[in-house]
């Protein structure tokens, strides 16, 4: 019976990706196929598979279709298997990809992230009190500031919050640069 050996990590760009699957490959070089896919970018627009030497669609496709099916990015998926000496056809390859990619992602779990923006306001040192606490509040990095007569801050703040932010900040009595 074949062995299959899956793992999910966290990667950011396609040279990261193409990394680590050189190292699953040189790690894992005794088996019959590395097989892989993985998606990158916020709007989940760059991906790339690979069936390794299986029949067309039977390792990388799948293996995409578990990404896919959990909404996943910044993602990269390996399959090794090892032939086990009986042929499991194109239906039963199909299957051992996507079962091992699914238990590889529901092994790694998921980490949320939020696509962020960086916002830059302007105010009066009288109304820092009431910034502050919006910024505090809301649970927002400090990138820089910049404490006198007039003050100035630049704050990382996730995109989709960014119009609701920058409400709350100038009715605080900010000024967005």
């Amino acid at each position: 019976m074949s062995r299959f050996l899956a793992f999910a990590m966290h990667v950011a760009t396609p040279e990261e990706a193409a990394s680590r699957i050189k190292e699953y490959q040189n790690r894992y070089h005794d088996s019959r196929h590395v097989c892989w896919a993985y998606m990158l970018g916020a709007k989940r627009e760059q991906w790339q598979l690979n069936d390794n030497g299986e029949p067309s669609g039977t390792a990388g496709k799948p293996i995409l279709g578990q990404i896919n099916s959990k909404g996943l990015t910044d993602v990269l998926v390996v399959v090794v298997r090892y032939f086990g000496g009986i042929k499991l056809g194109t239906s039963g390859l199909i299957t051992a990809y996507k079962e091992a990619a699914r238990l590889a992602l529901d092994d790694a779990g998921v980490k949320e992230c939020k696509e962020m923006t960086t916002v830059a306001i302007e105010f009066d040192y009288e109304y820092m009190d009431g910034i502050m606490r919006v910024l505090k509040g809301e649970d927002l990095e400090i990138l820089s500031r910049d404490f006198d007569n007039i003050c100035s801050l630049t704050f990382s703040v996730p995109l989709s919050d960014e119009q609701r932010i920058n409400l709350l900040l100038t009715d605080k009595g900010a000024r967005i640069r």
